[in-house]
């Protein structure tokens, strides 16, 4: 009686399927997340922790020792952004080709040194070049570890991971002090990161572990690494998902950006150089809890659609407030707290992740295009919509994420839709590779008849041991 009532708690608060797996299956999921995960939450961790040290800076005395004029702390972030967009595309690419923990450490090692030689920067110009490189190595992992996460859990467990590895962005972005953790987290990337079920050569998993992985990921209908050529891209390209899910991301990715220049406005209106930096440290803690929790409830529901929808929605009241900036300054503040917590990124990528699960390379392009595309977009957009002449009020820029909301919103239903059509069709082919099915030959993407816009039940997974 109790061992079943442990396992049933256990059940719902971690995988919801947790008492339908062997006890080797559950012991391979351990090794996973104690490898992957803490990989991936210690270098996102420092990802943020040294891109929310610039703002810091900035507000803190940066703008007064380096003589920053105008939109020069703009051009210094877009330096960073062009690096951090160029390479999102071809890193996933070329992971699969090098093992991911071989490319990723040594990314992260250029990273690193980049990073700690940014202290002696004596000018503007010094800044712009070393961003650009901090940016350039930066810009691996991200898309990598998406792609890694994606490759070895199956629904009812990847949303919560990928929740947890994207709660540490606030969380690094609310402390200082801890970059010297990138050298031992580089060499750590080498030594325990797993890289794919199909790749794998990592030393705490066996032959029976390496095994076990890969009949989860195929009775999970995801794909294997296929060799790319032109006719990879074709296909691709051929379909929706790669222009639904990067135009929805860009639209909200670009609608996320009024809480950057929080702290710009909490200096206009007086506030301390101590309340500057701790105030917006509030916010980015409660988007750490707040993005696991609904992480876990999308897992628990199996809801993406609904969980990527909702707090998109509620982004209408904070931007609305700053589109139409009232007189209140508790209304002011009230909208750049609330506007600054994250819910739903994790689960954008989860989608994505599982609605191309069933083709590898699609998967891989489709995750480090949204995030690149949105990237590039964030390079040029803020110079022309939120000038830094045009502070603290930007009444330009806080009109123009408002708008971006609800085309963001009109998106997100646009991939539901699509999805939903394409199964109810019960095919996602163009017309070359309906030929080919017809005629008995393999189909890329079959497998996307397997899929729906949700996690799996406990009892479909049931039905499918």
């Amino acid at each position: 009686m109790v061992p079943n009532i442990i396992r049933n708690f256990r059940s719902f608060i971690w995988d919801s399927d947790t008492h339908l797996k062997s006890k080797e299956e559950r012991l391979l999921l351990r090794k996973l997340d104690f490898s992957i995960l803490t990989i991936g939450c210690l270098g996102f961790f420092l990802k943020y922790l040294d891109q929310g040290n610039l703002s810091n800076a900035y507000v803190s005395g940066m703008q007064e020792d380096l003589s920053m004029l105008g939109n020069e702390y703009t051009y210094a972030v877009t330096c960073y952004t062009v690096a951090y967009a160029v390479m999102q595309i071809p890193s996933n690419l070329i992971i699969q080709y090098i093992r991911p923990s071989y490319w990723l450490a040594a990314m992260e090692i250029a990273w690193g040194t980049f990073t700690f030689a940014q202290a002696g920067v004596q000018n503007v110009t010094q800044l712009y070049v070393f961003r650009f490189f901090v940016g350039f190595f930066e810009s691996s992992f991200f898309p990598a570890l998406l792609f890694v996460l994606g490759s070895w859990y199956t629904k009812t467990e990847l949303a919560k991971r990928i929740a947890i590895f994207h709660m540490t962005a606030p969380v690094g972005s609310a402390f200082g002090g801890y970059l010297q953790a990138a050298v031992y987290e580089s060499l750590a990337t080498w030594l325990i990161l797993p890289d794919t079920p199909y790749t794998t050569k990592a030393w705490f998993l066996g032959d029976e572990d390496k095994q076990l992985a890969v009949e989860r990921v195929q009775k999970a209908g995801k794909a294997a690494p296929e060799k790319i050529t032109f006719a990879t891209f074709k296909r691709i390209l051929t379909r929706w998902r790669w222009y639904a899910f990067v135009f929805g991301y860009v639209l909200y990715g670009s609608s996320c950006g009024a809480g950057d220049y929080f702290a710009i406005w909490l200096k206009s209106e007086g506030f301390s150089v101590v309340d500057r930096n701790l105030i917006p440290t509030g916010t980015r803690l409660i988007s750490g809890f707040c993005i696991v929790l609904w992480g876990f409830l999308s897992d628990y529901t199996g809801s993406r659609f609904a969980f990527v929808f909702g707090p998109l929605a509620y982004g209408l009241i904070p931007n609305g407030i700053l589109a139409f900036w009232p007189a209140s300054q508790s209304a002011k503040l009230f909208a750049f707290l609330t506007g600054g917590v994250q819910l739903m990124t994790a689960i954008f990528y989860t989608w994505a992740n599982e609605l191309c699960a069933s083709d590898n390379e699609e998967r891989a392009i489709v995750l480090s295009s949204m995030n690149g595309f949105q990237y590039a977009v964030a390079a040029w957009l803020p110079i022309v919509i939120f000038p830094q002449t045009m502070a603290p009020t930007f009444r330009r820029g806080f009109p123009a994420t408002f708008g971006l909301v609800i085309a963001a919103l009109i998106a997100i239903v646009g991939i539901q839709l699509l999805h939903n059509r394409q199964q109810r069709l019960g095919n996602d082919f163009s017309v070359s590779e309906t030929e080919e099915a017809e005629s008995g030959q393999s189909v890329a993407g079959v497998g996307d008849l397997k899929h729906s816009g949700r996690a799996s039940s406990p009892r479909e997974v049931k039905d499918l041991a």
